[in-house]
């Protein structure tokens, strides 16, 4: 930002909206719908969470919908004031940390469809989906958080530096989220040839239903849908990817069409797919 605007507060002749880092002010109506969808997500999986006695996934996503609901208020907060500092750190933070926070409930229920259908198909041990997969988030998370702070520093030789290392960060995990998908996609394919070399007299469709929660084809369309949720948080990671090579205020950053589409329509798609098709066959015929 020009030294010439570091004072402004609100968008005024001498102020306009045009010199904010977005270029504009966030679409009301866009981020109100997206505050309700993310508040209501995190009520049903909270109240999902406490009725089937699922912790982790509970905890997993109704905080990332809950940091996903507050980014959106902070966004509302640009829409009457884009010059509005506080709403801009708080849609930062949470719209950045949220995401993360969704994947690793995607990671814990991958381990239990494993543990379910067959540790001996998949290339890991259940248990470290979550532990590998998590702690490279986090580590994301934090590559984010230390060139976001160098970015904000007022040492403008190091602006690119900052940027750089948040450019790094998202593709950090967007690497792994990958390796992730290799390896989900391995395993399916793994326990799809072994259930193909089955006779139908091996298997008692029947004995099967009774067995998972729900029923066999809630657990397909729950295994539809959390593939749909991570692919769809996998697009909106690439997608922050040139939103921020070009460091902040960068023309990309300032297209909301493009943030609506592959960033708040992306994320709000994953959460409404875990909560809609709520995996509940998967944790509990997996305990």
């Amino acid at each position: 930002m020009p030294a010439s605007y570091e004072l402004c507060t609100e968008v005024t002749p001498e102020c306009p909206v045009s010199q904010t880092t977005y270029g504009y002010a966030p679409n009301l109506a866009a981020d109100v719908l997206f505050l309700v969808i993310f508040a209501l997500c995190a009520i049903a999986q909270i109240l999902a969470g406490i009725r089937y006695r699922i912790r982790g996934f509970a905890i997993a996503i109704s905080a990332g919908s809950a940091l996903e609901a507050v980014g959106y208020g902070g966004r509302i907060m640009l829409h009457y004031n884009p010059w509005d500092g506080n709403g801009f750190k708080i849609q930062i933070i949470c719209i950045i940390i949220a995401p993360s926070l969704l994947a690793a409930g995607l990671y814990l229920t991958l381990k239990h469809l494993v543990l379910m259908l067959g540790p001996e198909k998949s290339r890991l041990r259940p248990r470290l989906y979550p532990w590998i997969f998590i702690s490279c988030d986090i580590f994301s998370i934090v590559l984010q958080a230390v060139g976001g702070g160098i970015s904000a520093s007022n040492n403008v030789s190091l602006l690119k530096t900052g940027d750089n290392i948040i450019v790094a960060g998202i593709s950090f995990q967007v690497a792994t989220m990958f390796v992730c998908i290799c390896l989900a996609a391995d395993f399916g394919w793994q326990s799809l040839k072994s259930r193909r070399q089955k006779t139908m007299s091996d298997v008692d469709e029947g004995s099967m239903s009774r067995e998972i929660r729900g029923g066999r084809r809630w657990f397909k369309v729950s295994c539809i849908a959390l593939a749909g949720a991570f692919m769809a948080i996998f697009i909106r990671c690439i997608y922050r990817i040139p939103e921020m090579s070009g460091g902040w205020g960068s023309p990309r950053m300032r297209e909301q069409t493009a943030f609506l589409i592959l960033d708040s329509a992306m994320v709000s798609l994953s959460v409404l797919l875990m909560t809609v098709a709520y995996p509940v066959g998967i944790f509990c015929s997996a305990k």
